[in-house]
């Protein structure tokens, strides 16, 4: 396997994982239900993925439901020993393709033994437990939910534990209960309400994981972005995901993609070189 993908390494716990790494949402079908068009090309994004040295993919039974974790396991199951994927629980499917919560401990748990069988593994790697909304983070209590996720930590079915779609009153209370290794939020150049949080999470050694809603970058339509990514020749998603990892080094990237040339570009642009000149430009979009 490469060693060069941008951003290098980051340790989650006692995994190692490319910062760049590979979400597994875009692989089920429209809406993310159902499954893809093309099964054969999902697979072969997903072996492209790792052939280019991404340790890290990102996936949750609830994509499809169930069609990306079973195209994970036909694609590169027996796993390389340097992979690590990454799942969530907390909100299952319903039929109208909504995210229902489902954060009871019964639900949590047929959830990650889901998981565990679907993608073949005994063992779940890291484990984020989905807060919130389809609409963002909720304030609530989480003791219970998480709670529940550490008790199956305790029952040697998940090695690490994460929170997703979280407050930072959230994100504490976790920490609280349980180490944590990672975050995973809602976060880009014109969406910063985490910066704070991120830097904490640094200090900490934790990952922090920023998502996006279906569609992208499509925020960040800014003539400010455009300038930057026309000065450079470069598209404004790759300027965009280049940011993202120069922003803090506890930053994971996790675009998804249903095609392998698609996936080759998004690895090419997130090593955009900047000077200063163009952080202090892209800086100003989300202030």
């Amino acid at each position: 396997m490469t060693t060069s993908l941008p951003g290098g390494t980051w340790t989650l716990g006692d995994l190692t994982v490319t910062r760049f790494g590979y979400g597994a949402m875009q692989l089920a079908g429209p809406g993310v239900m159902g499954p893809p068009a093309d099964p054969g090309a999902a697979r072969a994004v997903l072996r492209e993925a790792v052939a280019l040295g991404i340790t890290h993919i990102d996936t949750a039974d609830a994509y499809g439901p169930h069609v990306t974790n079973q195209l994970i396991r036909e694609a590169l199951h027996p796993y390389p020993a340097a992979l690590h994927i990454v799942t969530k629980v907390g909100a299952h499917r319903d039929e109208q393709g909504g995210w229902p919560p489902a954060r009871d401990p019964e639900s949590l748990r047929r959830a990650v033994h889901d998981n565990l069988d679907r993608l073949g593994l005994d063992v779940l790697d890291l484990v984020n437990l989905r807060l919130g909304n389809a609409l963002g983070p909720v304030p609530e209590p989480v003791a219970e939910a998480f709670g529940t996720l550490v008790e199956l930590q305790r029952e040697g079915l998940i090695r690490h534990l994460g929170v997703s779609n979280a407050t930072p009153e959230q994100v504490a209370e976790a920490r609280a209960i349980a180490p944590i290794v990672s975050v995973q939020n809602m976060y880009n150049l014109a969406h910063r309400t985490d910066d704070a949080l991120i830097d904490e999470l640094a200090a900490a050694g934790i990952a922090y994981v920023p998502f996006f809603p279906l569609g992208g970058f499509s925020p960040l339509q800014s003539s400010a972005l455009d300038s930057v990514a026309a000065r450079l020749g470069a598209t404004p998603m790759s300027v965009a995901l280049a940011w993202l990892l120069q922003r803090s080094p506890n930053i994971l990237l996790i675009p998804g993609t249903s095609s392998v040339a698609h996936l080759r570009e998004n690895i090419a642009g997130a090593g955009l070189p900047f000077s200063a000149g163009d952080i202090a430009e892209l800086d100003k979009i989300g202030a």
